[in-house]
């Protein structure tokens, strides 16, 4: 009886055994998939649409965790990836005053704000990230990558593509234009001005 059972337990981790040894290694999710799962763990749509100024702290500093606007989506994403945009900005606009935009009048940095203002992200990705062609091509869309439009009412407007697709067969785009921070199927639906890749 004893020999018996242990005739059975040897097959039975034969088999585990051999089950084990046929399975296939994950392969490791490069920077931009996690950018994409950290953009897709952030969606929120309680999040309220706030472009109130706020005087928040540096480096590392946030807006209240239940406001933001686009580019918060944008900079939370980097920052569970443990890459501060609010410092990276900040730095590089105290060294470079003169290549960003002075559309708010502004004659000096401003930690508080600088980062969270969609033209700022774009000379700041401009510079530092890979700029990409604007095409209406699915194909030349991928997670991790970083899209610009202006709105019909020419306001700007920046967030993050995803690798979730959408039933159109488009990529998801996760951002906030009022509706809390979502992952739409909006690639297409406003000009596209600007397309990056950022890894620091």
């Amino acid at each position: 009886m004893k020999h018996l059972l242990f005739v059975l337990l040897l097959a039975c981790t034969n088999n585990v055994t051999s089950d084990t040894t046929n399975l296939k290694p994950t392969k490791p999710k490069d920077f931009y998939e996690k950018l994409s799962d950290a953009a897709i763990s952030i969606v929120n749509p309680s999040i309220e649409y706030d472009p109130t100024y706020f005087t928040i702290p540096y480096p590392n500093g946030d807006v209240p965790k239940d406001k933001g606007v686009c580019t918060d989506v944008v900079i939370r994403s980097y920052r569970k990836l443990g890459i501060d945009l609010q410092k990276e900005v900040h730095e590089d606009m105290k060294k470079n005053f003169d290549k960003y935009p002075k559309a708010w009048g502004l004659k000096s940095t401003d930690s508080n704000i600088d980062h969270r203002r969609v033209p700022n992200l774009q000379v700041f990705f401009s510079r530092f990230g890979e700029v990409l062609p604007k095409t209406q091509k699915t194909a030349d869309y991928n997670p991790g990558d970083i899209v610009t439009w202006r709105l019909s009412d020419r306001h700007v407007h920046i967030g993050m593509v995803v690798d979730r697709k959408a039933a159109s067969g488009r990529p998801m785009i996760v951002h906030n234009i009022g509706s809390g921070q979502v992952m739409e199927d909006v690639l297409f639906n406003y000009e596209i001005t600007g397309h990056y890749r950022y890894k620091k």
